[in-house]
């Protein structure tokens, strides 16, 4: 059993190593990141096995479309009323591993582990801490049959107009991490750029000449930096292509999510910033940002009041994760009180 597991842990990363090297180009980091604006719920590496796992599936003729619509995993789909079809594969991601542990002094411990179902003592603080990675399946929605997935309708962007209601929704996200946002007539007032954002004095900046489509992807990008980059971040002094990168990536993923195409622009913006960063490849540059900028993004995203595209999970499967826990499940678990014990999680998706 553990053989078999490891096998497939092997074959996970071999994967994802292949799918990390396609991203390498433009065109491959502008549809990595579309694609994991689509599939946000899932870690930067899972969107990758996934997507590539697909694209064999597709070619193979396993599945009818060329992009996923919803992934979730076998007893998933079942508590949704459909079965995974005879014969489909399930595409391997990388579930967290964790154990539990429990002691009455959090500050300076020590900590036991707990038993599988075993309950802490009164007074006893637990958390849960990640031990590693296991191999999960999930399918798409098109390797299933049975009851009907309601389907969302996709955003329809006219050209050099901005998603409704986004521009105003990132606005109130810049205002609540306190920022003011100015407009200036045009770029000469903010030394030449599109956008500007100012830490000292707490305030971001967009150029108006531009179509408000433009706007609002500059808006994003510069959000992108007041959540990554202001000075008390842990990378605020990361080399100026890193985060230009990941803030580029942000933009990017929002975009996407609201059926705006920023690729035109993006790409070029993050090649060119990727290649001034010494002693790094754009590949490397890429890489080690993708997941910080999906983090970041996601976030953004979860407080919008947007029409957004699905984020990758069927509907109703927040029901389905209510459930007892299946072992496909990637899961991250608020804090809950039980009596005089609290209970944290640290997992990673």
């Amino acid at each position: 059993m553990a053989a078999a597991r490891d096998a497939k842990l092997e074959e996970a990363h071999t994967r994802l190593a292949g799918a990390v090297e396609a991203m390498a180009s433009g065109d491959g980091f502008r549809r990595a990141m579309e694609f994991a604006a689509r599939f946000r719920t899932r870690s930067f590496n899972n969107t990758l096995l996934i997507m590539a796992q697909h694209d064999e599936a597709y070619r193979a003729g396993r599945v009818p479309s060329p992009e996923p619509a919803f992934v979730a995993g076998y007893q998933q789909w079942q508590h949704l009323g459909r079965q995974v079809m005879k014969g489909q594969s399930g595409y391997v991601i990388l579930a967290p591993v964790t154990s539990r542990y429990a002691t009455d002094n959090p500050a300076g411990g020590p900590w036991r582990p707990l038993a599988r179902g075993e309950r802490p003592e009164p007074g006893e603080v637990v958390r849960e801490r990640l031990k590693g990675t296991k191999p999960v399946y999930v399918w798409d929605v098109t390797q299933t049959e049975g009851d009907p997935i309601p389907q969302q309708p996709m955003p329809q962007l006219l050209r050099g107009e901005a998603p409704e209601g986004l521009w105003d929704g990132l606005a109130a996200q810049v205002a609540g991490d306190g920022y003011a946002l100015l407009r200036v007539p045009t770029s000469a007032g903010i030394a030449g750029a599109n956008g500007m954002t100012d830490y000292l004095a707490r305030t971001v900046t967009v150029r108006g000449d531009m179509d408000d489509a433009a706007q609002v992807k500059t808006l994003a990008h510069e959000l992108g930096h007041v959540r990554l980059h202001s000075p008390g971040a842990a990378d605020a002094r990361a080399h100026r292509g890193i985060v230009e990168v990941e803030a580029e990536a942000v933009a990017l993923m929002i975009g996407a999510a609201h059926g705006l195409d920023t690729s035109q622009y993006s790409v070029p913006y993050v090649t060119s910033w990727a290649s001034s960063v010494p002693d790094r490849t754009v590949f490397d540059v890429v890489t080690a940002t993708a997941e910080r900028a999906r983090k970041t993004a996601a976030a953004i995203l979860d407080a919008l009041n947007t029409h957004q595209i699905s984020n990758g999970e069927p509907p109703g499967i927040t029901a389905a994760r209510n459930q007892r826990a299946a072992p496909e499940r990637e899961t991250t678990r608020p804090a809950r009180r039980r009596g005089p014990s609290t209970r944290t999680t640290v997992v990673t998706r």
